[in-house]
């Protein structure tokens, strides 16, 4: 049911050809940039504006990223209107479709509330701002941080 309805939204989403018109990078294609550009960190968290981007991952909610240098991330991922927060891990690749449908019921059960709610309080609480170069002739992307990070701290 929820991937019927995710489908659905997806296929209303590109049909629009909005984001295709605006030459809006992918969602996905700013996490691999970022990760990237970073050195490929042991870990990362962040928010992105849902406006500045094409969101080809959505209803995903815990899943594995996997650079073509063969790094894998475990990414928590949830919308909070108006961003998407991503949260990276580096660790190895693990079957987790079972807890990413737990997580998908309960952002349903709740009705979305707490990440609303999330996504308003971070607009006062972020301090830090960098851009993620998507290549030649393409508009860097702002990503959005509570304080700034240390690039490749465990902790």
């Amino acid at each position: 049911m929820v991937f019927l309805v995710r489908h659905a939204l997806q296929k209303v989403a590109t049909s629009s050809g909005t984001a295709a018109k605006a030459g809006k990078p992918k969602v996905s294609e700013v996490l691999t940039a970022y990760l990237k550009q970073c050195n490929e960190p042991p870990w990362t968290s962040y928010f992105i504006k849902q406006r500045d981007v094409d969101n080809d991952q959505f209803g995903w909610s815990h899943f594995n990223w996997t650079l073509d240098t063969g790094t894998n991330y475990h990414i928590l991922r949830t919308g909070c209107y108006p961003y998407m927060k991503y949260h990276c891990t580096r660790r190895p690749w693990q079957n987790l479709t079972l807890e990413d449908r737990f997580f998908r019921c309960i952002k349903v059960a709740n009705l979305g509330l707490p990440q609303l709610f999330y996504g308003l309080a971070a607009v006062f609480l972020i301090r830090h701002v960098e851009h993620v170069e998507m290549g030649p002739g393409r508009t860097p992307v702002p990503i959005y941080f509570l304080y700034e990070e240390h690039k490749g701290s465990l902790y």
